[in-house]
């Protein structure tokens, strides 16, 4: 990828090289060489996503002042490579530009970052992205031909132009998945403005890129927010699930050695460490390809091409089959005499080892599933060994993975119910009424999105073969932005516990919740009882969003009272206002027969 380049412009490569330890081995090198080489290429793009993330509402003339800063730092370095200042970490050196800029600190309320230093300053630049951007103008957008000409005449500034609003507004998306989004776009890009119907292109071949921006989006956040509130543990966890399903006839052995290299990739991309990220991932990348005969079948021709397709590929390949030497169920964890023991002697590896071996059997599972009948191993073992004969205890532990997953596959086959009866508009309504019965607190455009991002996973989902994993994996993600990434993030009470309490059972928790008590519902809506003028003009998916407006105001007026309730009485609303917009007297018409419902 070549896009979003300024000539000349070689500080971040200049700064990882001084910073990162250097490559040993010869294929390390190569790798490293490779990376440097992708890094070279790209450094303008990865200077507008480092700043644009950090500091969304700055201006992208404001990042030209940041970049023209950091050439004269990259001429003082090259100028004399020993001064200490020219030893730093990219992402410390970046951030220390940023404060250093007259007036950006305070104009864009970072000052209190800039105060602190090293990681807490990282961290805090961390804490203070904002995954709700609705304090952003809309998207900017162009008629086909303009963006067609912008693209032809402009080409860098385009381009530049667009990861820069795609980062802003993304701003806890790892870096190699915006630089995937931006060569993808360009690609679009080419391919359409060589065509007639210029609209119709972008339209077609763009959703693809968006929804592919949402799920990767979707899924960082939710493992990043697992390692900022739950720590290390929960993540490599969460990796050992992954890539045991993924690759199943990896060794644990190589499989722990691969993790490393992951979990130091998940702490720089967490943290918006561009250039560590980039390295870290193609390093991950460049092992497994390295291994393929003892990991996986499925990825030869991901491992042959270039970052970042290369990645993405591994990333989106098939699981690989389980080996034929492989059993259903592993005795020697479940059946042994000597479990107890072994689990004493060094817990942390006897239930990463556990959950190794169940998930590279049960790789119709969702990861959620897998952590927790990991944890449930882990309680009935703490039962078992401490009673006079674990050994009869234990042995009916099998019994309890299959209740556990029977609760689980409960929830989603009543979830797939209400897809099959209520359709997509009823399946809407079922759970914005849900989701804003246990979260009030919410925005009303929050309490949408998520509502549509539920939708959007049963309507997936509940078609496929490997339903229950499907159904359940993508619930959990909707769960994992609704709790947030940021750990001072708070809505209420008991939607906090569940946030918090327990990353494996947080999906059972919140089917738990019932309507939030500690919620005072604000007073009468305007829209509730001065007619609604605009609803007769509205049509289509404008119409359809304000009845999703109407619903949440109403849910939280309502609380205590039943779905069917609540869904009677917006039928009634509608109903009302359609006669209405049709009436001689409208305003008249709706308070006599829209206001006598006595919402208060």
């Amino acid at each position: 990828m070549q896009q979003l380049k300024f000539t000349g412009f070689i500080f971040f490569l200049f700064i990882l090289i001084e910073s990162l330890t250097l490559p040993t081995q010869l294929q390390e090198v190569d790798n490293f060489n490779v990376t440097q080489k992708f890094i070279n290429e790209n450094t303008a793009s990865m200077t507008i996503i480092a700043f644009a993330q950090y500091v969304q509402e700055a201006t992208f003339d404001d990042m030209e002042m940041l970049i023209k800063d950091m050439m004269k730092y990259k001429d003082k370095c090259l100028g004399d490579k020993t001064l200490p200042e020219c030893s730093k970490l990219a992402n410390n050196v970046l951030q220390e530009m940023m404060c250093s800029m007259e007036g950006l600190p305070q104009k864009y309320n970072f000052s209190h970052c800039c105060r602190k230093v090293d990681f807490k300053r990282r961290l805090c630049f961390f804490y203070n992205k904002k995954a709700n951007v609705g304090f952003l103008p809309p998207f900017p957008t162009l008629d086909p031909e303009e963006k067609c000409e912008a693209y032809k005449n402009t080409r860098d500034s385009f381009l530049n132009q667009y990861i820069y609003e795609v980062a802003r507004r993304n701003p806890f998306v790892f870096a190699p998945t915006l630089l995937t989004v931006a060569a993808r776009f360009e690609e679009v890009a080419k391919t359409c403005c060589e065509e007639q119907q210029k609209a119709n292109c972008f339209q077609e071949k763009a959703t693809p890129i968006t929804q592919y921006l949402k799920a990767f989006s979707s899924y960082q956040k939710n493992v990043c927010g697992a390692l900022m509130k739950f720590g290390p543990k929960v993540l490599n966890s969460i990796n050992i699930a992954v890539f045991s399903k993924k690759f199943p006839k990896i060794e644990f052995r190589e499989l722990t050695s691969l993790l490393k290299d992951v979990s130091s990739m998940y702490y720089g991309c967490c943290e918006g460490d561009v250039l560590q990220c980039i390295h870290d991932q193609s390093k991950v990348m460049s092992h497994i390809c390295s291994k393929q005969d003892s990991i996986s079948s499925k990825i030869k021709e991901c491992c042959e091409k270039k970052i970042p397709e290369r990645e993405d590929c591994i990333i989106n390949s098939n699981k690989d089959d389980r080996p034929k030497n492989v059993s259903l169920t592993e005795a020697k964890l479940t059946g042994s005499e000597h479990l107890c023991q072994e689990r004493d002697t060094d817990p942390d590896n006897f239930f990463a080892k556990f959950l190794y071996e169940y998930s590279r059997r049960h790789p119709d599972l969702s990861t959620s599933e897998l952590l927790r009948i990991t944890g449930v191993y882990e309680d009935f073992l703490g039962d078992c060994c401490s009673r006079e004969t674990p050994t009869d205890c234990y042995r009916h532990v099998e019994g309890k993975f299959n209740e556990t997953t029977g609760k689980s596959l409960q929830i989603v086959q009543q979830e797939c119910k209400h897809f099959q009866n209520l359709g997509e508009d009823g399946l809407k309504y079922h759970y914005l009424i849900k989701l804003t019965k246990i979260a009030p607190q919410l925005s009303t455009e929050e309490l949408i999105s998520l509502g549509k991002e539920m939708v959007t996973a049963l309507t997936t989902c509940c078609t496929l073969s490997d339903e229950f994993a499907c159904v359940d994996d993508l619930a959990d993600l909707v769960l994992g932005e609704l709790c947030g990434i940021n750990e001072n993030r708070t809505i209420n009470p008991a939607v906090d516990h569940c946030c918090t309490a327990n990353f494996a059972f947080r999906r059972p928790c919140f089917e738990s919740l019932k309507p939030d008590k500690t919620y005072i519902p604000p007073p009468l809506s305007q829209d509730l009882s001065v007619f609604p003028v605009d609803w007769c003009q509205s049509q289509n998916e404008e119409l359809q969003g304000k009845k999703y407006r109407f619903l949440i105001q109403l849910v939280r007026l309502k609380l205590q009272l039943a779905d069917k309730e609540l869904l009677s009485l917006l039928t009634q609303f509608i109903t009302g206002v359609k006669k209405c917009c049709t009436a001689p007297e409208p305003e008249a018409c709706f308070h006599e027969k829209v206001v006598i419902f006595n919402f208060n």
